[in-house]
């Protein structure tokens, strides 16, 4: 299994938290009056697992997904997606969450070679309650922007549609939901029209000391393409798979590297069902730099 330049980058700074929190455990027996600034390693893995808190993250996450094609490729996404809240008033905040993939795209058909650049920008926008109850949400916009490098790197459309947010924290849980249905709205005649599904399920339990065990696959319909049994029955979408439904976890942990608070996480995924010569099987990689607001005096 070879680890393309995101990967190596990403496996990087885990190896480089991970010794820098070691020589911090070593070297101090008790917690500086910065680590004791702001909010526990607790809350603020509880915090990090909403997407609509009040709290300013720069997760840096590489997906693998092996197993590509006839000759067994690597495809390789870096995204950049920083989460952003903005207070609007009293009763409504406004989160934006802006995506933005580093992606290598091996050629399937041969064993060397592809395709390295940026994929299409995909900013999200959740209005949500300053101050919810229980059930946390959000809804707003999902975009997509013709922002590739190359056409084998992004669609080549603008697309635009709704998502929706949820989530409870009872206890050491958290348990809920993102999704987005996207339409093509504009973009290049002679591309593919968009009407894409993404449903993200997360399910965490957290343990002490900021570590937890953690689910969060992400479930895709292409509406363009064929079901199965479709063909059969006549239906003229294009030739492939819809879904990609995949199953696993992995584990992370909230720490420190210095002062700056971080969200360290290590997923794999093994895809139930997939398109034909698409991944059978991936690996998440995230380190995420967290800025939680002081609290009002």
């Amino acid at each position: 299994m070879q680890l393309n330049m995101p990967s190596v980058v990403i496996v990087s700074l885990l190896l480089v938290a991970s010794n820098a929190l070691a020589q911090s455990n070593a070297t101090s027996s008790s917690p500086s009056p910065s680590a004791q600034a702001g909010q526990n390693a607790d809350d603020l893995a509880k915090a990090t697992q909403n997407p609509v808190a009040s709290l300013i993250s720069v997760p840096i996450q590489n997906n693998s997904n092996f197993a590509v094609g006839p000759f067994n490729r690597t495809q390789d996404v870096l995204n950049i997606q920083p989460v952003i809240p903005a207070r609007l008033n009293e009763k409504w905040m406004l989160i934006s969450r802006i995506i933005q993939p580093i992606v290598w795209q091996p050629t399937a058909t041969e064993y060397t070679g592809g395709e390295y650049g940026f994929g299409d920008m995909n900013p999200t926008f959740f209005f949500s309650p300053a101050k919810p109850g229980k059930l946390i949400w959000g809804l707003g916009p999902a975009m997509v922007f013709p922002t590739a490098t190359s056409t084998t790197l992004g669609q080549g459309k603008l697309s635009f549609g709704p998502s929706v947010v949820a989530l409870v924290q009872p206890g050491h849980w958290t348990l809920g939901f993102l999704t987005n249905n996207v339409w093509s709205v504009a973009g290049f005649s002679h591309r593919p029209d968009v009407n894409q599904l993404l449903l993200q399920y997360f399910i965490t339990y957290n343990l002490k000391k900021g570590w937890n065990i953690n689910s969060g696959p992400i479930v895709t319909a292409n509406w363009n393409n064929k079901a199965a049994g479709d063909a059969a029955n006549g239906d003229d979408t294009t030739s492939g798979g819809r879904w990609t439904v995949p199953f696993g976890g992995g584990v992370g942990r909230v720490t420190r590297i210095g002062f700056q608070p971080v969200n360290l996480s290590a997923n794999f995924y093994g895809n139930a069902i997939h398109p034909p010569g698409a991944s059978s099987w991936g690996m998440r990689l995230q380190i995420a730099l967290l800025y939680p607001r002081k609290p009002k005096k």
